[in-house]
């Protein structure tokens, strides 16, 4: 694959040649060919701007379909560069990574290549709320980004500042890049991140930027606002990064990696991580929140200098302390940025405060005295657009043929950004072949679930994945991704055969599995079995599968009973996990199935739910405030419960019976 400097013209032609190195004719001959194309030609059928998470999977996405594909970023070293935390995954986030990761997506698999500390979270709780997250090497996760990019066969990587669009009849068909140089394209994806207009703030003083050391996209931004975008801004932040020789080790709590590790990628295994190491765990104190206090005033966001609204989950250290008064100490994870980094992460003391209150403020928390700041803490505050104007492809409604995906969106987080990324490739790529869309369902997928909330709801705030923001949790968990999405984006090009075929014989195995486990029967007579199990003397025979239903039995318990061998761990998993939640899973499947048929139920405009019986008074408040015209979109609503849809569901059929009655009535009646 070809790495094109548009600044650098045909100076760049003597470069060019000492690649021709030791290469076969042909392929001399294809290297050749490549630049003829995007140098001479200017054209791709997709254009992908940005190399940030969104960027990267959405030109994976659109070049493992089979589609032309250039992706143009300012510098080609920065590709697949963690801004902020140096991690993937957590609750909800990973979720989405490994829904990528079943459409074959790279962020998974390079997470896991990079993964120097990994863990379940909430790993005493359900399987639905479970969430692996990886502590990640920078370096290593970069470079796996750009390797997985550099050997996809159907995409060019361009370097160079994308300052215009060519857009004609509300339909985009070309980029600028730098100056003058144009390329055409059929489909446009923006993935700007934060670099829109983006401001870095450090106390009173601010500067143009969309992370320390790169400039701001000035001239796009000026761009996308004279197309009359609803336009808002954002702000997220960064914590002061610490050196680690400064830090005192000795008094703080070490926090290990799981044992056995878990993997992001269904393709992984233990052997492909990295060396592991700890984190550790420290908290701000009261010292601390008075430092901070004092210098509220100095902060460019409590003194207006920053008008974006920032993460409601991720708050900066400053806006934690000045919410939540009353706690004495705040949690602070302390996460190393590589093996072979100085830096430390000091993951929970975001800020924009004056440098020498950072300084100050950090020094007073235990381990921290004698830290040595190498980058001091920064906000930035960017462009976004409102997400209701795109279709669920992730196409604008206003411009034809030009795609969002990422924090232009109004979202948070690296995981959000590449699930867009996905989407909105693959769809790129569909539209350009004349095949039909693939936008995943909120009841079969976090991406859903993502896409539905962004372009039905929009938002005033970073927009952030959790579990709870789905109504089908107990469906859409971490561990059965692949059986929901491998197949279906298989069938629209995403999936290689060979990654398709490793799924079909997992699948295969849980099939089998479970075919063998239901011939499996307790009888009363096996008093052997249920006395080993230490269960009462079953009533009739119960099969395996059934007994799995129980909480008090596990499927080692019961493989040892009946003296069977003990498939795969991931196999073993899936069907105990469906068996003992097999009734609440139904329930689910139920309500899904009640709401496909009625999804489209029209509510009356000024609809009164005061006299919806079984809607609590949030419930009531949430639902005259945001008025949705159907049923579907009521659902969407963050906070509306299956029990409220299911009791606006009854109302609105019998109201519709009691007036067609009431018509019928009417219609009958002699002049």
């Amino acid at each position: 694959m070809a790495l094109l400097s548009l600044s650098l013209g045909f100076r760049g032609a003597k470069d060019f040649f000492h690649l021709l190195t030791g290469l076969t004719t042909i392929n001399i001959y294809s290297l050749i060919y490549k630049y003829i194309y995007i140098i001479f030609l200017m054209k791709a059928d997709i254009i992908v701007i940005g190399g940030g998470h969104a960027g990267c999977e959405a030109a994976a996405a659109a070049a493992r379909i089979g589609v032309k594909t250039i992706l143009i970023t300012h510098k080609f070293e920065t590709i697949g560069q963690m801004s902020c935390n140096p991690a993937i995954g957590g609750v909800g986030k990973s979720h989405l990574v490994k829904e990528i990761d079943a459409a074959d997506g790279i962020m998974a698999r390079c997470a896991d290549r990079a993964a120097i500390h990994l863990k379940v979270l909430n790993s005493s709780k359900g399987p639905a709320v479970r969430a692996t997250r990886a502590q990640a090497d920078r370096g290593l996760y970069k470079k796996s980004v750009q390797k997985e990019l550099k050997n996809l066969e159907n995409l060019e990587i361009v370097e160079g500042e994308v300052t215009d669009f060519g857009i004609q009849n509300n339909q985009i068909g070309s980029v600028t890049v730098g100056e003058s140089k144009i390329l055409k394209a059929q489909k446009v994806i923006l993935t700007t991140g934060t670099f829109l207009n983006g401001k870095l703030f450090t106390g009173m003083d601010n500067n143009e930027g969309g992370r320390v050391g790169d400039n701001s996209s000035k001239k796009l931004a000026e761009k996308l606002r004279n197309i009359d975008f609803s336009v808002g801004r954002l702000k997220t932040g960064t914590p002061p990064r610490i050196h680690k020789d400064s830090i005192n080790w000795e008094i703080l709590e070490e926090q290990k990696g799981d044992v056995p590790r878990p993997t992001i990628s269904f393709l992984s295994d233990q052997s492909i991580h990295p060396k592991q190491v700890p984190c550790f765990i420290t908290r701000t104190n009261e010292k601390t929140h008075e430092i901070i206090i004092s210098d509220l005033y100095r902060s460019p966001m409590f003194s207006g200098k920053i008008e974006g609204v920032g993460p409601r989950y991720c708050p900066s250290i400053e806006d934690k302390i000045f919410r939540f008064k009353d706690k004495k100490s705040h949690q602070i994870f302390i996460e190393p940025e590589g093996l072979n980094s100085e830096l430390i992460y000091p993951n929970g003391i975001s800020t924009s405060l004056p440098k020498d209150c950072q300084e100050k403020f950090v020094r007073s928390i235990e381990g921290f005295e004698s830290a040595k700041i190498t980058q001091y803490g920064y906000a930035v505050e960017y462009d976004f657009f409102d997400p209701r104007e795109l279709h669920e492809t992730l196409e604008t409604r206003k411009i034809k043929n030009l795609y969002f995906a990422g924090q232009i969106n109004g979202t948070t987080g690296y995981e959000e950004a590449a699930a867009q990324g996905l989407v909105a490739g693959a769809n790129a790529a569909l539209s350009f072949l004349g095949k039909d869309p693939w936008t995943p369902s909120r009841e079969e997928s976090y991406l859903g679930v993502l896409i539905d909330d962004l372009v039905t709801l929009g938002t005033k705030e970073p927009y952030r994945m959790f579990t709870s923001r789905s109504e089908h949790r107990l469906i859409l968990r971490e561990d059965n991704a692949d059986q929901r999405i491998t197949e279906k984006a298989y069938k629209v090009g995403l999936v290689s055969e060979s990654r398709y075929k490793i799924f079909s014989e997992k699948k295969n195995k849980i099939i089998k599995e479970k075919d063998k486990l239901a011939k499996l029967f307790l009888r009363p007579e096996d008093e052997k079995i249920y006395s080993s199990l230490k269960i009462k003397e079953p009533k009739s025979a119960t099969s395996f599968l059934d007994l799995l239903k129980r909480p008090d039995l596990d499927f080692q318990d019961l493989a040892k009973a009946f003296s069977i061998e003990t498939p795969d761990n991931d196999i073993v998993f899936d069907i105990e996990t469906n068996q003992r939640y097999s009734g609440y899973i139904k329930r689910q499947m139920d309500e899904i199935e009640k709401m496909k048929k009625n999804r489209n139920a029209h509510i009356p405009s000024n609809f009164d739910y005061s006299n919806v019986k079984g809607l609590s008074a949030e419930i009531t408040q949430k639902l005259s405030k945001v008025e949705p015209k159907t049923l579907a979109q009521a659902w969407r609503i963050p906070g509306i419960t299956p029990a409220a849809i299911s009791a606006l569901m009854v109302y609105l059929k019998r109201n519709e019976t009691e007036t067609a009655d009431k018509n019928a009535r009417g219609s009958t009646r002699e002049p």
